[in-house]
């Protein structure tokens, strides 16, 4: 039974006239992707990539397994000469005579008809040509979308090229000019840089008396060849234009053009192959599926050929992945494959002239000294004549710039260029670059195994501390390995050992033949002055990550300047920019720009010391002028003159943009805290820890804050700096404050208190008393607190500084709520958030919602509580502070759970709980834990309430927390009353009764008696 698909025209299946109907698109496209591969084997990563490019749906596999099921069942219609679809692991075939499919027969007519055209039987040429017209029926895969049906469509459209080129051959040998013009018109709007098809269509227009046509078009194709590849056109055009320009005949200019041809042909059709060994490979799966799919597609003649860039830092294995996609691509490329090094070895290598390269490819394609001309133009040409019906795959490796690739490149040709460079290569045409960063852990764990090879025994934790300090980079691990191998008496544990010794990582990373000091030299020497010195001063960086001003600070240069180099070593590959502006360098590349500066040969010692204070000096003065726009209330000490000289931060425009940029410089902020700890003046340390102490307080560094802040204090205390050490005392009781150490919170605030009026600094004055009274009402001395505070406002009414009275309002009326003076707590947080939103100050505002919800809350209006409190949410999530965040979590939870939504509250109190945890706010984390506990028993989870229950009473006792002592015992009675221990209930119940009593809680006092009467009656009963 005649049996076919049809790819050319619309995908189908033809047998004995009839037609199958395949259905879907994504399921012709899934028999065109077996059917091109025919007989062959075809993997499930390439068929899902053929039929969804890159958005694969969530279940392809699958989806794929149904498709081909639809195409089993429409091959039925061959009967028993129907081919099969054969399933192996993770890959089918199409089992099928390649001459069923149209394209494939195409294709072998064309190819067969080339050859016996150079053979000389012209005759026996234009009949396989005449058959291989007969089975074209329009655009391949009609109607389907997709870049891999692109793709198909391309290769095809360059084998009709060729066929249409050896026609128009026949018919111009022949001196048949006027039909070869039909043949090759068509082609040449489609292919306007191809030189050999514009000269034999300017041959065929000039033998048709179309003179003028003919100029015009070797003139257009001249200035596009200039245009779109950058280089001269080849001297065939030349040479045909002036016998136009000379009268000279036609078949003369025909066999001047056969004959260059035969000139420039494979001499000897020598296979070339003299790529590096592979190895046995590991990672990078990504990058080689998205390269095999780039070169694996059946390719004829192009006019733009096939550049695949793979660029990256030096050790990365930009080599070895284009020399392994070249072993497992071999079959791909028959006529051979090319390794051409571009680079320099050593810092003292010239890498090699355009000349000089092509000489070597030439000779690698097996011409001979004798036949090479002498000019880079004729070089040129004869490369791409050579190349010009080549499937080869050429390795360009280590290329230094895109100058001296472009001549290297064939044009017109199926042969793939696969180009390595450490730095990025823009201006190529066609480039389709691939950025290889280092591997994954797991990866880079494994090329270590993979290198030792079997029989060697690993310590798992110690290779992943090995690779951990080659910093996954591939060419270090191969180093490390390698010196492992060469030692037979080490373990894992003497490699550890070595490589973390007192000679630094990079010091240790050689073996018999490389050094990656050596790999790191030969990019550094390729940068100008400007570049090395920002590179050498990177090294110098306290953090990992950092932003053009910390390196104008390091260099002394413009932020301009900075941010142009900054963007050459990027393009180098000597730095990342994992988000916009802001950079980093891989530890190993950072440990060898620190050499270059520790070797004193370009950075005297006096120029870093001074660069290192002026990158500290940029970090102090920057957080300060970001503190004072975040943290506006704080009462501050002025910088010194000589610590205010430093670049700018643009970024730093007001309070949230001050805010982000705190938060985005945390870790180079503590790091220039430890090197103040270890390197700056005692003076110069109270300074710093002052500026960030509201940063370092509001972010939960807590642990880090607190032993400089003691040291801050008595540094001020012995300079004789009393408004200094007050403003370190107030530090310092903020971060007792949230780390619930109350008692030295107001042991340290009244410290404070006593100086301001030592000095009588009534501004001051206030600001302590406004830290004391915050630690009072932390630890129930609620009446005492009011009093402080109702002083402190009347104060603060007089200076009319709104944003100070309005804090001052909001904790009064946090205090009156405790107090049940609940309308009075209404109105200090309504006329504090008026006052906040007038000013803008987003901060405050959060807060004051936050509290206004506690007392609709307090007083049974849950609703309410539930929309102030989201509306706080809001604009918590703008100041991106996490302990705010965490706060409001657990006090819209608390209303989830007062409204009967126990598991909603349940999931946000999980996940609120370790934030407070993380950031030691010991008073919010019991706050939370007796809240879960509600919640537990809400839900009938009596025993799990009590669990809770008691972490809470544990932590607040630890912290002397007494108000959250009072909650706590009500509700773990409740939860004994409810696990039916009423003894327990009662005793909880009268400890709670007795906090609420000294620490004047009435309205907690009234609750637990309440109950506790009710709990004494049934005890009676």
């Amino acid at each position: 039974m005649e049996f076919e698909i049809r790819l050319s025209g619309a995908v189908e299946i033809r047998a004995a006239g009839r037609r199958s109907d395949l259905g879907s698109t994504k399921t012709r496209v899934a028999l065109a992707g077996l059917a091109w591969d025919a007989g062959r084997t075809v993997s499930v990563d390439t068929l899902v990539h053929r039929i969804w490019d890159e958005h694969p749906p969530g279940k392809a596999r699958e989806a794929l397994h149904a498709h081909i099921s639809r195409i089993r069942g429409s091959l039925r219609l061959a009967g028993r000469d129907a081919p099969v679809i054969v399933s192996r692991t993770n890959s089918y075939s199409l089992q099928v005579d390649p001459n069923r499919v149209d394209l494939h027969c195409y294709r072998s007519c064309v190819e067969r008809a080339r050859t016996l055209r150079d053979g000389g039987d012209e005759g026996a040429a234009l009949r396989l040509l005449d058959r291989a017209e007969g089975l074209w029926h329009g655009e391949p895969l009609a109607g389907i979308t997709g870049s891999w049906a692109e793709h198909l469509r391309t290769a095809i459209g360059e084998i009709r090229l060729v066929a249409a080129m050896n026609r128009a051959e026949i018919l111009l040998h022949e001196g048949k000019y006027a039909d070869a013009v039909p043949v090759l018109m068509p082609l040449a709007d489609a292919h306007p840089v191809d030189e050999a098809l514009a000269e034999r269509l300017a041959v065929a227009l000039y033998g048709s008396n179309r003179t003028a046509e003919a100029t015009r078009l070797l003139q257009r194709t001249r200035q596009r060849v200039v245009r779109d590849i950058g280089l001269d056109a080849g001297g065939g055009l030349h040479r045909v234009h002036q016998g136009i320009l000379s009268g000279a005949p036609a078949a003369a200019l025909l066999t001047g053009a056969r004959s260059e041809g035969k000139t420039t042909a494979r001499p000897s059709r020598q296979v070339p192959d003299n790529l590096p060994r592979d190895v046995p490979w590991a990672g990078r799966r990504d990058e080689l599926r998205r390269l095999t799919a780039a070169l694996c597609e059946d390719r004829g003649v192009s006019d733009v050929v096939t550049v695949e860039a793979i660029h990256g830092m030096g050790g990365v294995g930009k080599t070895a992945l284009a020399v392994h996609l070249a072993h497992r691509l071999r079959d791909r490329f028959p006529d051979g494959r090319v390794f051409l090094h571009l680079g320099g070895c050593s810092v003292d290598r010239t890498p090699p002239t355009a000349a000089r390269a092509l000489t070597e490819l030439l000779r690698l394609l097996g011409m001979s000294a004798k036949e090479l001309p002498p000019g880079l133009d004729e070089l040129v040409a004869l490369w791409r004549s050579l190349a010009r019906d080549r499937r080869m795959l050429v390795i360009l490796d280590d290329a230094t710039s895109s100058e001296q690739i472009r001549p290297l490149l064939p044009g017109a040709s199926p042969t793939a260029i696969v180009v390595t460079s450490r730095r990025r290569l823009p201006g190529l045409p066609g480039v389709r670059p691939v950025s290889l960063d280092v591997l994954p852990p797991e990866d880079a764990a494994a090329l270590f195994s993979q290198r030792l090879g079997r029989g060697r025994d690993t310590d798992p934790s110690d290779v992943t501390e090995i690779v951990r300090i080659c910093g996954c980079l591939p060419l270090a691990i191969e180093i490390a390995a390698s010196r492992l191998l060469t030692r037979a008496s080490w373990t894992t544990t003497d490699l550890l050992r070595q490589l973390g010794g007192n000679g630094g990582h990079l010091a240790q990373l050689r073996d018999m033949e490389r050094t990656l000091t050596h790999v790191f030299a030969v990019s550094y020497h390729a940068l100008n002055a400007d570049q090395q010195m920002v590179f050498r001063r990177i090294g110098l960086h306290v953090g990992v990550e950092f932003g053009p001003p910390a390196i104008a600070a390091l260099t002394g240069f413009s932020l301009e300047v900075v941010e142009r180099v900054l963007e050459d070593l990027l393009a180098h590959h000597l730095v990342a920019e994992p988000v916009p502006h802001r950079f980093t360098m891989h530890d190993l590349l950072r440990d060898y720009a620190r050499s270059l500066v520790e070797a004193g040969d370009t950075d005297p010692e006096d120029d870093v010391q001074r660069a290192m204070q002026r990158l500290v000096d940029h970090y102090v003065s920057a957080a300060d002028r970001a503190d004072r726009l975040a943290y506006p209330f704080r009462s501050r000490t002025d910088l010194d003159a000589c610590e205010t000289a430093t670049p700018p931060c643009p970024e730093i425009v007001e309070a949230r943009s001050a805010e982000q940029w705190l938060i985005a410089e945390s870790a180079n902020l503590l790091d220039t805290l430890d090197w103040l700890v270890k390197y700056g003046t005692e003076h110069q340390l109270a300074v710093a820890v002052h500026v960030l102490a509201g940063f370092l307080d509001m972010e939960g560094h807590l642990a880090a804050a607190e032993p400089l802040l003691r040291r801050a204090a008595a540094h001020w205390g012995a300079a004789g700096d009393s408004v200094a050490q007050a403003r370190a005392l107030l530090d310092l009781c903020a971060v007792y404050t949230h780390g619930s150490r109350y008692g030295e919170a107001i042991s340290a605030a009244r410290e404070a208190v006593d100086i301001a009026r030592h000095l009588r600094d009534r501004e001051l004055e206030s600001e302590c008393i406004h830290q004391l009274s915050i630690s009072l009402w932390q630890t129930g001395q609620y009446r005492i607190a009011r009093s402080f505070l109702e002083d402190s406002l009347d104060y603060l009414l007089q200076t009319r500084t709104k944003l100070r009275i309005a804090r001052c309002q909001n904790l009064l009326g946090i205090v009156h709520l405790h107090l049940a003076e609940n309308e009075k707590a209404l109105t200090c947080f309504s006329s504090a958030l008026a006052d906040f939103t007038e000013i803008g100050y987003d901060r405050g505002i959060y807060s004051a919602l936050n509290n206004t919800a506690e007392v609709y809350k307090k007083t049974g209006r849950p609703e309410d509580a539930e929309k102030a409190y989201r509306q706080a949410l809001v604009v918590a999530e703008k100041m991106g502070n996490p302990r705010d965040r965490a706060t409001l979590q657990m006090n819209v939870a608390s209303v989830m759970d007062a409204l009967g939504r126990t598991e909603e509250a349940l999931v946000l109190y999980g996940m609120a709980l370790p934030v407070l945890r993380d950031v030691g706010d010991r008073r919010a984390e019991a706050i939370a834990l007796t809240r879960i506990g509600r919640a537990y028993r809400m839900a009938g989870r009596t025993e799990e309430a009590l669990r809770q229950h008691a972490d809470a009473l544990e932590v607040a006792h630890a912290i002397h927390a007494a108000g959250e002592e009072v909650d706590v015992l009500y509700d773990l009675a409740l939860a004994e009353r409810d696990a039916g221990r009423t003894a327990q209930a009662v005793a909880h119940l009268q400890e709670s009764l007795a906090v609420s009593r000294r620490i004047g809680a009435p309205a907690e006092e009234a609750r637990a008696a309440g109950l506790l009467a009710d709990l004494q009656g049934e005890v009676t009963a």
